[in-house]
């Protein structure tokens, strides 16, 4: 049928040997409000944070691959890249400001006070081909992302660096941006933002935005900055029961807990790849006449994630409830519709769930029509609701599994001077509950448009989770 499963790629590097040339922090190119009230702490603009971006307060590393170009040396990409970034920082602000909580409202905001974004120039000591395979999970990807604060004031901490590495030699870091030169004349682009900046949607506006300033043009996008369009309403009104929320109480909201919790145990990381062809052959299961659901790809391929993830669980249950998470743009759902501009977190989580003997038992087309209904549920009074639930509550989602979907957001479609990225990817970290969907590499521009699900679980679980995949794909 076409589908497989990658195990242990036969090159899988520890150390790529990056060297940091340059680290310095980046500033507006043009003057702002804010820099001009520098000096005065009580004149910075501050940015309000909705309850969807602080309970996002982390950091998201994400690197971007791009093979040579004769015509842009690492040296004239870092240097293009770096006064774009400064272009940006006029319109993204708030790129170069610093979260702080408001001492009066007790809410998180960022302080828009023009401290700077952080550059950093790397290189590399192997070619791109050297590197393994970049859609296989590489932990050691992280060494594409500067975490390094010796060239920070003491304290400081950057909502956004970048880091240019070049294969021999140079890199770039946007908490840092860090770009990395490799010996083959490529190069990686790695960002750490913070994830209360940007969803998947703003960033993507970002990166054409980014890549525009690189090549001289306008930016195609001007972002949209008040988040107050997404404020809990006054009174807070929860008209829903959500039970993919868990509430903390008193403790502080971590990312460090539920599905976003890193794991202690042996993980094994494993690629399946669905071609369309077996994605069609998956929906031409889930048409039922007695189903009203809308059968798209992504419902399909979280449904099955769901079935083998919830089936590999030990020990076995058959009436033990599984809950999948998933995340949905909002924009369109709210009345009126967000600006398509917006630039902060659109998105809220939905959730199915089912006992596991109806994930093994039952009909696929059933299976698929909860996954569905679990996007249809956010209109927008529940999606206000939510939001309305974070006003009164400390918490965060909670589920079995989280999916994340990175297949449509077109990353490697952005049109930089020196081409599109061979490929994308967030950096991967010890997390056996958050399961990943990708676009194989080269897939938007090959005649196979398929995906890469990336898993990681237990060596034991990983096993049932195979076996289940491919009984159920057949």
């Amino acid at each position: 049928m076409g589908n497989s499963c990658q195990e242990t790629p036969p090159l899988l590097l520890q150390d790529l040997k990056v060297t940091i040339h340059q680290a310095s922090m980046i500033f507006p190119s043009k003057e702002t409000h804010n820099n001009k009230n520098n000096n005065n702490n009580n004149n910075n603009k501050s940015l309000f944070l909705s309850n969807i971006d602080k309970v996002l307060n982390f950091d998201v590393e994400t690197v971007h691959f791009f093979v040579a170009n004769k015509d842009y040396p690492s040296s004239k990409v870092a240097q293009k890249l770096k006064d774009a970034l400064e272009d940006a920082l006029v319109a993204y602000e708030f790129l170069g400001g610093r979260m702080k909580m408001n001492s009066e409202t007790g809410r998180l905001e960022i302080i828009c006070n023009g401290e700077g974004a952080g550059f950093v120039v790397a290189s590399c000591d192997y070619r791109l081909d050297e590197i393994g395979d970049l859609a296989f999970p590489n932990p050691a990807f992280a060494q594409f992302v500067h975490k390094s604060k010796d060239f920070l004031k003491h304290g400081d901490s950057p909502l956004c660096v970048a880091q240019k590495l070049g294969s021999r030699k140079i890199s770039l870091t946007i908490k840092f941006e860090e770009i990395t030169s490799c010996k083959c004349g490529g190069f990686v682009i790695g960002f750490t933002t913070s994830h209360t900046t940007f969803d998947g949607l703003s960033f993507k506006t970002f990166l054409d935005n980014l890549a525009a300033l690189a090549s001289n043009k306008r930016m195609p996008v001007i972002p949209f900055h008040d988040r107050h369009l997404l404020a809990a309403r006054s009174p807070p009104r929860v008209t829903f029961p959500h039970p993919e929320m868990l509430d903390l109480g008193e403790f502080p909201t971590s990312a460090e807990a539920g599905v976003f919790e890193a794991s202690s145990e042996e993980l094994h990381f494993k690629v399946f790849h669905l071609t369309t062809d077996n994605i069609n052959r998956l929906k031409e299961k889930a048409k039922d006449s007695n189903v009203n659901s809308r059968v798209t790809g992504f419902n399909v391929v979280t449904a099955l994630v769901w079935r083998c993830k919830a089936l590999s669980f030990s020990p076995p249950d058959p009436n033990r409830s599984s809950t999948i998470l998933y995340a949905v743009d909002i924009r369109s759902r709210l009345s009126p519709p967000l600006p398509k501009s917006y630039a902060g977190n659109a998105v809220l989580t939905a959730y199915a769930t089912a006992k596991c003997e109806v994930l093994e038992k039952g009909s696929f087309a059933k299976l698929v029509e909860m996954v569905s209904e679990g996007a249809k549920r956010m209109n927008d009074e529940y999606a206000r609701s939510i939001i309305d639930w974070g006003e009164l509550h400390n918490g965060f989602p909670s589920g079995e599994v989280l999916v994340s979907s990175w297949w449509r957001l077109g990353f490697e479609e952005v049109e930089y001077p020196w081409g599109k990225p061979r490929y994308c990817c967030p950096v991967v970290y010890h997390r056996k509950d958050i399961i990943l969907l990708f676009p194989p590499i080269g897939g938007s521009e090959g005649s196979d448009n398929g995906i890469n699900i990336i898993v990681a679980l237990p060596p034991k679980e990983m096993e049932k989770f195979k076996n289940f995949f491919y009984e159920f794909l057949i």
